[in-house]
């Protein structure tokens, strides 16, 4: 269903505006470099900052542009469980092919809490849902156990992890079984994610490098790590430099280094310094993305 290269992208601004030509653009860039999904509206999207007819209207255009040559992923988490409920709706309606719902942030729900926003979420369409944990973010990390009651929910698929314990992956394989889909949620430790029995990423790095994060993908699912490990070694220097300052930040330099889009931000997120800026030039010709 849900597997491999998965960029959460980008939303493009022009002047203030969602650059609607630059994320059509940017989708079948996505398409024809090898990206196995796609993911609209997740952190890297810049979602805080959407309103929500720009949420929804960001996540329309990535449908139709992908005309169902890959799977998409609306994002549609909130701390409101209604308002995320209302976000899958529209998703289903519209074509999306799956929800990524985050873990309900500041108000710090508990399991009992956690499960019972996501069992609602399951009752309200039979779009498949993504759990988002990421508790650097959300603050609340949600256990394997309650993971496991809730894979056994109808619509509830697979997991985005991006608590950096690649430990957890075998834990939560053992747990909610071999169908449940893991998806690592970073890009650095992807590779040793994958080999606990992951079965793909949903990528910062695949904004800047999607051919090459799509063959990451591609030869560990054959089981050629060796490879696999030559191209994370290509990688990881971006990796770092993303991560810098805060993301999407550095991303959307690289993308306006690259012609894709333009580097514009919405604040409270500014651009990077001139130090971020040369790692991450550095970065992208280690790769090989430029010269």
């Amino acid at each position: 269903m849900f597997s491999g290269s998965i960029p959460a992208l980008i939303t493009p601004f022009k002047n203030g505006a969602v650059d609607i030509e630059a994320l059509e653009s940017l989708v079948e860039w996505h398409i024809k470099e090898g990206s196995d999904g796609l993911v609209a509206v997740g952190t890297t999207g810049e979602s805080p900052t959407l309103s929500h007819d720009e949420h929804k209207k960001v996540i329309e255009v990535v449908v139709k542009s992908s005309m169902g040559k890959v799977p998409v992923i609306a994002g549609a988490g909130s701390n409101n469980t209604s308002e995320s409920v209302e976000l899958i709706k529209f998703a289903s309606k519209i074509g999306a092919d799956g929800a990524l719902v985050v873990t309900p942030y500041y108000n710090k729900p508990n399991q009992r809490g956690l499960y019972a926003h996501f069992a609602t979420l399951n009752d309200s369409s039979d779009l498949p849902i993504i759990i988002y944990n990421i508790p650097g973010r959300s603050v609340i990390d949600m256990t394997v156990e309650t993971m496991s009651q809730l894979s056994k929910l109808t619509n509830i698929v697979g997991v985005k992890d991006a608590t950096g314990d690649v430990g957890r992956v075998s834990d939560t394989r053992e747990a909610c079984g071999d169908e449940f889909i893991q998806l690592c949620g970073n890009d650095d430790i992807a590779l040793g994610f994958n080999a606990h029995g992951g079965q793909g990423c949903i990528s910062v790095i695949a904004n800047i490098a999607p051919r090459l994060s799509a063959e990451f993908q591609s030869v560990m699912a054959a089981g050629d790590f060796l490879r696999a490990l030559e191209i994370q070694d290509r990688l990881l220097p971006l990796h770092r430099a993303a991560f810098l300052e805060p993301n999407p930040c550095p991303t959307k330099y690289a993308l306006e280094v690259l012609g894709q889009c333009r580097g514009e931000l919405r604040s409270p997120l500014i651009e990077i310094d001139e130090n971020t800026k040369a790692q991450m030039l550095k970065a992208m010709t280690h790769a090989g993305l430029i010269n």
